[in-house]
């Protein structure tokens, strides 16, 4: 079956389509990891978003719910340059396409990824229309020009919890605000003993307080930090009273709360490779990202707040820590999932912080 890939500046890629069948939109976007792919179909961080492997082969081990980062997956497109049918892994379940037909998102492969990644680095990320449907060139272009913006989208509360569920745990125990929490986060926390109580982003400070926590996590989650400005509320009544530690939107949200300001990257960091530099020490740690948005450097010069990582490739503000309170926030994915594990050390960090 053939498909097409509209981007709102005019370009059209035709391919072979594969998984769910249908019409989508959203924000294309690349990832350049070589491996990780069940990692990104099922982070909630890319709800609203279609995204574009820069590998040119993917599928190669198939599909197993261990490497989840939530039961379902939240892309609104995936593209490939070419998709593998066959796959060989000992701990496989099924094939991408098959996954994806599961999960209602339309697969494109058979396009030149090389051109699509370059178009996109050259002048950033663009809105799109993915489809099986009609094909027509000019429909599609109109379509995906008609698309919101990331930016007008709130995107959270589609991948949030709805209600308070805990995962036990002999340790501390730790709230997280799930703003489209990755599972590896949780399963990083309980790995260190702590019980981890997961709450939805609405929750007030008064019941956060309530629940009697060691400390707070801010998480991971899709789109623009100023659609979730409703979080920025709760985390300024709750900072001083118990350590916090935000991760990736949970970083943006904690910058938020403190007065600084944040801007749409670009093309964003989303990859497995990405040097990052801890200022402190000069040591360079190789970390997963997945972001479209970072916290204005400038904004942060008359806070109490101070840069502790920052991006090698591109200097962008990756971490920051209060000069005075327990709180700290990482841009990036200690947790990886995928990814490596250079950075897992800040779980450490946040635990002992509990104890103090």
């Amino acid at each position: 079956m053939k498909g097409a890939l509209a981007l709102e500046d005019g370009t059209v890629f035709y391919g072979q389509a594969f998984g769910a069948t249908g019409e989508n939109w959203g924000e294309v976007v690349f990832n350049t990891g070589m491996t990780g792919y069940e990692g990104v179909l099922t982070d909630p961080s890319y709800c609203g978003q279609i995204v574009v492997m820069t590998y040119p082969l993917i599928g190669n081990y198939g599909i197993n719910e261990e490497d989840f980062e939530a039961k379902n997956s939240f892309v609104r497109g995936f593209v490939v340059r070419e998709v593998c049918d066959r796959p060989s892994n000992w701990r496989s379940r099924e094939t991408l396409a098959a996954f994806l037909r599961r999960e209602g998102v339309i697969g494109l492969s058979g396009i030149d990824t090389r051109a699509l990644t370059l178009r996109l680095r050259r002048h950033g990320t663009m809105r799109g229309v993915i489809s099986t449907e009609n094909l027509d060139a000019s429909y599609l272009v109109d379509r995906a020009r008609s698309c919101p913006y990331i930016t007008e989208e709130e995107l959270v509360s589609q991948v949030a919890t709805n209600t308070a569920y805990t995962i036990p745990g002999p340790g501390p125990r730790v709230v997280l605000i799930d703003l489209g929490a990755k599972l590896n986060i949780i399963r990083c926390l309980v790995r260190r003993g702590c019980e981890v109580v997961v709450v939805p982003p609405r929750i007030t400070p008064g019941e956060i307080l309530g629940l009697q926590p060691a400390g707070i996590m801010v998480s991971n989650g899709p789109g623009d930090p100023l659609q979730a400005m409703y979080v920025t509320g709760t985390i300024r009544t709750l900072v001083g009273q118990k350590p916090m530690f935000g991760i990736c939107l949970g970083h943006q949200l904690i910058a938020l709360a403190f007065g600084a300001r944040t801007y749409k990257l670009k093309f964003g960091h989303r990859g497995v490779n990405h040097p990052v530099q801890d200022v402190a020490t000069g040591r360079v740690y190789i970390t997963s990202h997945n972001h479209g948005f970072a916290v204005a450097e400038e904004s942060l010069a008359n806070l109490d707040l101070v840069v502790t990582h920052r991006n090698l490739n591109d200097n962008t503000v990756e971490g920051i820590r209060h000069k005075y309170l327990p709180v700290f926030a990482v841009q990036y994915h200690p947790e990886a999932s995928p990814g490596p594990r250079d950075a897992e050390y800040l779980f450490d960090d946040f635990v002992a912080m509990l104890a103090e």
